[in-house]
């Protein structure tokens, strides 16, 4: 089935959120939408399934205008658009999702012995390994997106638009998932896949839209373009290597871990970091990365273990101490743990800086505002004040926050997990650019990444750590994903 979007226009207001798009997806193809976040990527294939209706413009299904005016109209055509929310209803079973209003029924009851046999047969179709009167609230994440998948396809499906489908699953799922949709193209079912992942969309599609400011930029095959240029396109401007030049003098030796250990977490670890270095932290989801991290914090407790900052021994029993000794940490979770959502960008930088602008118990609010807008504009928050919500920005402006705040603490030793997660590319290099700029002022950086190409780009030395205990150690000029995998996955050099 081939789909044509021709002069697609929507607004809300008075914002112009598309502006002329054309979008052609063929038969079989699996084709690639990015841009940076509020390029108008959702809003176009919401349009598509029936969740908005266009203002100006006309879809194509096989060359014949259609008017898909709601979400049934698009299941009809057998369009389905998994969100990256995910729709489910978590404390309904696994059946009860799949069959929610494409119920069987047997005169006016449901035939739950039919739907439970249709159910089985779909699941095991898609290689699930679920019972279907297990609650949804009890899967994991890729479990969830899998179950959604394959509810989808209870019908024929000709096309699966998927939005950010790995942002929040483990390698293992990643690994199934592409397993499906490749399986799903060879049925010739289309996929429409929006991706801030580079690796992802080379991997997997055949074209690839670029979307910019409400509008499509450029449309290219996916085996004659490259990083740089689909990149420059989304930003609208050529960056140079994504990846900048890490050319920071490393000197002393800032902090050290010896003999870090909590039962069922990590054992014997020891690591040195250097000033002005990039630290790289690797591994599977579960290794024990994080939580090796979140010790050295303060965040949660170490069976053992001492922590030395240049050369000399100290004691971090919470993350005031860790503060105190200017060890900053950009969580993964930004949105729980690392930000306010309903309060202003002001207030949140000004959660760690109370001491600068507060003097016997009174806030100086004019050198509080003055602090937050010299960082919105030095960390090139886009916003447009410092008292807007936090909860108004987008994932990458949310992380500059969180880099801001950590930033006016003056951190020595800055840990940074998944910084980039949830994050569009443009918003990737200058966060990119905030960490080379931190290490050219010798602040120590420990990095912890998923993202391979980004990992080995940035680090110095990286760390592979496999069931709680390093597997490896690797040089930058040594390292490659394939070695990091194998060390990661319990293998030797």
């Amino acid at each position: 089935m081939k789909i044509e979007m021709k002069d697609i226009y929507k607004s809300f207001g008075k914002n112009d959120v598309l502006k002329g798009v054309d979008f052609t997806l063929n038969d079989g193809e699996i084709h690639a939408l990015v841009g940076e976040n509020g390029a108008g990527k959702s809003t176009l294939m919401n349009i598509l399934s029936g969740v908005l209706s266009k203002d100006k413009g006309e879809i194509l299904i096989d060359g014949k205008e259609v008017d898909i005016s709601d979400t049934n109209v698009a299941k009809k055509y057998g369009i389905s658009f998994i969100h990256q929310e995910l729709s489910d209803w978590p404390e309904l079973t696994v059946m009860d999702n799949i069959f929610m209003n494409n119920e069987i029924k047997n005169g006016i009851f449901l035939d739950k012995a039919k739907m439970r046999k249709k159910c089985i047969e779909l699941l095991e179709r898609f290689d699930l390994d679920i019972n279907p009167k297990t609650k949804v609230s009890e899967l994991s994440v890729g479990q969830r997106q899998m179950m959604e998948i394959a509810k989808a396809n209870l019908n024929k499906v000709n096309v699966l638009i998927l939005d950010e489908p790995t942002s929040a699953l483990t390698n293992n799922e990643i690994d199934k998932l592409f397993k499906l949709i490749k399986r799903l193209r060879d049925k010739n079912v289309s996929m429409i896949y929006i991706s801030h992942r580079m690796e992802e969309i080379f991997s997997l599609t055949n074209k690839i839209t670029v979307m910019r400011d409400g509008k499509s930029v450029s449309v290219m095959n996916t085996n004659k373009t490259d990083e740089r240029e689909v990149v420059s396109y989304m930003v609208g401007r050529d960056i140079g290597d994504f990846y900048p030049e890490m050319d920071a003098e490393i000197s002393d030796v800032k902090i050290e871990l010896k003999n870090f250990n909590r039962e069922g977490f990590f054992k014997d670890i020891n690591i040195k970091a250097k000033k002005g270095e990039v630290l790289g932290i690797s591994g599977l989801m579960g290794a024990g990365r994080t939580e090796i991290m979140r010790s050295v914090f303060g965040l949660d407790p170490k069976d053992s273990g001492e922590v030395f900052i240049d050369g000399k021994k100290i004691e971090i029993k919470n993350p005031a101490d860790a503060i105190k000794n200017k060890i900053g940490f950009v969580t993964e979770n930004r949105q729980e743990e690392g930000l306010i959502l309903d309060e202003s960008i002001r207030e949140n930088i000004s959660l760690l800086n109370f001491d600068k602008f507060s003097k016997n118990s009174f806030i100086d609010k004019a050198k509080e505002k003055n602090l937050s807008d010299n960082l919105v504009d030095s960390f090139k928050v886009k916003t447009q004040s410092s008292e807007s919500k936090i909860s108004d920005l987008s994932g990458g402006n949310q992380q500059k926050v969180v880099f801001a705040k950590w930033y006016a603490i003056g951190p020595e030793i800055l840990i940074l997990d998944e910084p980039t997660k949830g994050v569009d590319v443009g918003a990737k290099r200058e966060i990119y650019d905030l960490i080379k700029d931190l290490t050219n002022k010798g602040v120590s950086i420990i990095l912890i990444s998923s993202d391979l190409p980004e990992l080995i780009s940035l680090s110095n030395r990286i760390y592979v750590i496999h069931e709680g205990k390093i597997q490896g150690e690797l040089l930058k000029k040594d390292a490659s994903q394939e070695k990091i995998m194998t060390l990661a996955t319990g293998g030797r050099l």
